[in-house]
């Protein structure tokens, strides 16, 4: 389970099962972090079961979620999970960052408080998770245009300084939701791709 989390090929046979769900090449773990009420839960929910929940209340601790999709001829069964905001869970999600391979950090167009906490979340995933983590900036909440308090522009000059990935969604409507994540693994896929060739291993065909 451990070398599945990390991105490494499970060296099953894509020929040998027509069952998508049994021909599995790889399952990437990504962590989904940012304030309380930023709508991480949603925006999770939103792309693995294409539902929003108005009545959601705050996650407990860690809960995770999947979704089975394909990049590049490879079906890749993303493990995504959702980290507790609130501070008293800090030092719990912690742990979870380890064998992360992406991170999606959200926070609320509408709220600035969390983008500015947004800085505070990178260090700390930084550091304990692998410095080759690749981490996409979400602001969500898109749809209440007339509430915004984070200019667009903040957000990517912030990304580019950070050397993030940047996307604004909607969990309500599911503008971009979809986009960003298939974004985000399809990096990680390439970072994998890179690390597999470097280490000249000869069974992982990224092109």
């Amino acid at each position: 389970m451990n070398q599945e989390m990390n991105g490494v090929d499970t060296g099953i046979d894509q020929n040998h099962q027509e069952n998508v769900q049994e021909k599995i090449d790889y399952v990437f773990k990504v962590v989904v972090i940012g304030d309380s009420a930023v709508g991480k839960t949603q925006i999770l929910s939103r792309f693995t079961k294409n539902d929003f929940c108005f009545d959601s209340k705050s996650t407990i601790g860690v809960e995770f979620q999947t979704r089975t999709v394909t990049i590049k001829d490879k079906v890749i069964k993303a493990q995504i999970w959702d980290t507790a905001g609130q501070e008293r869970y800090r030092a719990v999600t912690s742990a979870y960052y380890r064998g992360a391979l992406g991170a999606m950090l959200v926070y609320d167009i509408t709220k600035r408080p969390t983008f500015d906490h947004v800085a505070r979340w990178v260090e700390e995933l930084r550091a304990h998770a692998d410095n080759s983590i690749v981490i996409m900036l979400i602001g969500n909440k898109a749809d209440l245009v007339d509430l915004r308090a984070v200019p667009t522009e903040d957000a990517v000059e912030f990304a580019e300084d950070q050397g993030l990935f940047f996307s604004e969604t909607s969990a309500l409507s599911g503008d971009n939701v979809d986009g960003a994540f298939f974004r985000l693994l399809e990096e990680i896929y390439g970072v994998i791709c890179k690390k597999s060739l470097e280490c000249g291993n000869g069974k992982f065909q990224c092109c």
